[in-house]
């Protein structure tokens, strides 16, 4: 089987696992002990914070160990907007993830806030002209995606960064499929708030991370022990947050050393010309060809029906999807190609492709064959 759906979960990393098993097993202790194993623990939390810190280019300070990254998320937005001084408007792109537009839901419904939705093109991308006209100073905090999870286009961050901050709003951005393809410190120095999350990476579930500038005021959503200066109380995890860490240094290794640079690129000129060459029209790249990470291709297939592709390709040994996997049990069509303009027939055939730097390129190669194989056979 050849895994093709890291931007739902990555493999688990090895260098992880050496590093947090005996933060599981032997070292077991709460940060917050006195006695020596929560010393222990305690070292160990800091030094991943430590670690997040510089990979950021932020202050240790601004750094909070959440469970993943919707709790980042719903941190970010919820407890800004509540501790804002003026304005009770949000403002997200229309093709944002769940744990996004569910935080911004929850300020609508129970605090009066307006929730203002920045459309897309055709290629997933924030229309900056609709951006200019929906942040005003009501805006208390503006939301954008970096990277998008279904179809890999890159968002103009620093643009949408700059009218947020001439509002005097807080802007950030859920950055969880930027982590690995992305230069994490340059992005996190055009906004004010950013979340990343452990296991798309290759480290553990339940692992994730919030960025919060100091400069702007946050209500806490967790009420507890007052641990992470009050932010984020509950018993801090040394495992989960070293592995995080870890995970970071290494994606950041394989980005500077262009690991998987060109696979993307491979996937989609190989699909495109296997399929399209003798006949038009059996497969349609979805999201930007050029602004878009390396890690994340996606397709739709006009002439073949619903699921039937990914159902094929797994028989054929490649494990993928149709897009997120966090809308849990939901049949409808893929919310972010039908904000694009996809007729829903058409986004049900939807298949994303995505992967991890570590995949081989021999591995990429014959993905691209089962690809073509699949639909051709489905089509006749």
């Amino acid at each position: 089987m050849i895994y093709m759906d890291a931007a739902s979960t990555a493999p688990p990393r090895q260098e992880v696992l050496d590093l947090v098993t005996p933060l599981l097993t032997s070292n077991f202790g709460n940060p917050a002990s006195l006695h020596e194993l929560g010393h222990q623990a305690k070292r160990a939390n800091d030094w991943a914070r430590t670690q997040v810190a510089a990979a950021l280019g932020v202050t240790e300070p601004e750094i909070y160990f959440t469970s993943g990254g919707t709790e980042a998320d719903n941190t970010a937005i919820i407890g800004a907007a509540l501790a804002a001084a003026r304005g009770k408007v949000v403002v997200t792109s229309s093709i944002e993830h769940p744990a996004v537009l569910e935080a911004c839901a929850y300020l609508v419904t129970f605090h009066g806030f307006e929730h203002r939705m920045i459309p897309v093109d055709a290629y997933g991308m924030v229309r900056l002209d609709e951006a200019a006209a929906l942040i005003d100073e009501q805006v208390a905090v503006v939301s954008v995606m970096a990277v998008n999870n279904e179809v890999g286009t890159i968002q103009p961050i620093a643009e949408i960064a700059q009218l947020a901050r001439a509002a005097g709003a807080l802007m950030h951005t859920d950055a969880v499929q930027a982590a690995g393809w992305l230069d994490l410190a340059q992005l996190a120095a055009q906004v004010d708030a950013l979340s990343l999350s452990g296991h798309k990476i290759g480290a553990l579930k339940g692992s994730g991370v919030l960025y919060f500038s100091k400069d702007h005021a946050l209500v806490p959503l967790l009420h507890g022990g007052g641990q992470q200066g009050g932010v984020r109380s509950g018993t801090e995890n040394p495992a989960a947050a070293v592995g995080l860490a870890r995970a970071l240094s290494l994606c950041a290794e394989q980005r500077l050393a262009g690991v998987g640079d060109s696979y993307g690129d491979y996937l989609i000129e190989r699909i495109s010309k296997g399929l399209n060459s003798e006949e038009e029209g059996l497969v349609q790249l979805t999201g930007h060809r050029a602004q878009r990470v390396g890690g994340i291709v996606s397709f739709v297939f006009p002439r073949t029906a619903g699921e039937t592709v990914l159902i094929e390709l797994e028989r054929r040994g490649v494990l993928c999807s149709s897009g997120s996997a966090c809308s849990a049990g939901s049949t409808d069509p893929s919310a972010v190609l039908t904000a694009m303009g996809y007729e829903a027939e058409l986004a049900h055939t939807a298949v994303r492709l995505s992967f991890s730097r570590g995949i081989k390129e021999n591995e990429i190669s014959q993905v691209a064959s089962a690809v073509v194989a699949t639909v051709k056979a489905l089509v006749g």
